[in-house]
C-alpha cells in the first residue's frame, strides 16, 4: 500500500543550503593581516613611500626590494582604485510632470 495517504512530512529531510548558519568558506579580505599584500620594489625610498601609503588606509603587505626585478604593486592598485558602480537617474512614469520644465505629463512631452 502507498505511504502517501498515511505519511505526513517529507520523505527526506530539507537540505541545509550554503547561506545557513556562519560562512566558513569566505576567502579572507586582500591587505588584511590574514591575506597581506605581495608588493615588489626597486628602491628604500619606493618602500618608504609605499609603506606611507599603507598606514594611511590600514593595510599590510610584504615588501619586497629587488633592484634588478620591475616593479610590481598591481594588488595594491586594484585595492586603492576599486571600480565605481554605475547608477542611472530614474525615468519618470507616463503621468508624472515632464522633467524638461514645459509643464505637460511626460507622455504628451519627450515620452
Amino acid at each position: 500500500m502507498s505511504d502517501k495517504f498515511f505519511f505526513k512530512g517529507r520523505k527526506t529531510p530539507k537540505p541545509k543550503h550554503e547561506s545557513f548558519g556562519y560562512n566558513t568558506k569566505r576567502a579572507s579580505k586582500l591587505g588584511t593581516s590574514d591575506n597581506p599584500l605581495n608588493l615588489v620594489v626597486n628602491s628604500e625610498a619606493r618602500k618608504a613611500e609605499i609603506e606611507a601609503l599603507l598606514s594611511s588606509h590600514e593595510l599590510t603587505a610584504n615588501i619586497e626590494i629587488n633592484p634588478e626585478a620591475k616593479e610590481n604593486t598591481l594588488e595594491l592598485d586594484g585595492v586603492l582604485n576599486k571600480p565605481q558602480t554605475t547608477r542611472f537617474d530614474k525615468k519618470p512614469n507616463r503621468n508624472e510632470p515632464c522633467p524638461c520644465g514645459s509643464g505637460n505629463k511626460f507622455k504628451k512631452c519627450c515620452g
